[in-house]
């Protein structure tokens, strides 16, 4: 995973509220068990028509709209399990979503896949909807912060201590443990009968 610590993007603004998995990431892309080439199919049903065109009015299609961040309403990544929702928001581009709720499970499949949920108050949220397409938010990570940047108004967010150290050295859950190896040989030579 690429270490995560202070991010300053445009952000692209998706203000539906209950998007679950299978919107995020229809069920018929799943055959693949690697990560890439998923962001082509993210919000496919949303973003394309039945002959595969693009339409003209999802957010997503349109070229004013850009950067790392996606901000969505609230109840994001309900439904059905899946690391692919995470692995297709990842290989699009976002490596921060935004909303005032998370599903427990896609947030714990993006913190697991390197895409930073931040969630923030009912009212943040509709602040940040507010902000024209020009508009830019930073994500400090060490500090537990989203800032609008025009305003210098801040949030502060929560994440488990133990994904933030991941994301914040570019672990994964393998990557951590190597990282105490020496600790974990001392621990051994010190515990030895």
């Amino acid at each position: 995973m690429q270490a995560f610590t202070t991010l300053t993007s445009r952000f692209v603004p998706l203000p539906i509220e209950n998007i679950d998995t299978d919107q995020i990431i229809p069920a018929r892309f799943l055959k693949a068990t690697t990560r890439e080439g998923f962001g082509k199919n993210l919000f496919r049903d949303w973003r394309y028509d039945s002959n595969g065109n693009p339409k003209d009015n999802f957010i997503l299609n349109n070229p004013e709209y850009s950067g790392k961040i996606l901000v969505t309403g609230k109840n994001f990544g309900g439904g059905s399990s899946r690391e692919h929702a995470a692995w297709s928001i990842l290989d699009y581009g976002f490596t921060v979503v935004v909303s005032s709720f998370f599903a427990d499970i896609f947030k714990n499949n993006a913190l697991n896949n390197g895409v930073v949920p931040v969630q923030v108050t009912d009212e943040f949220l509709k602040k940040i909807f507010a902000l024209d397409k020009e508009a830019t938010l930073t994500i400090d990570l060490e500090k537990q912060k989203i800032r609008i940047d025009a305003t210098g108004e801040e949030e502060t967010f929560d994440i488990n201590h133990y994904k933030k150290t991941c994301l914040l050295n570019g672990y994964d859950d393998i990557d951590y443990l190597l990282s105490l190896k020496e600790e974990i040989a001392q621990f051994e030579k010190e515990h030895t009968v």
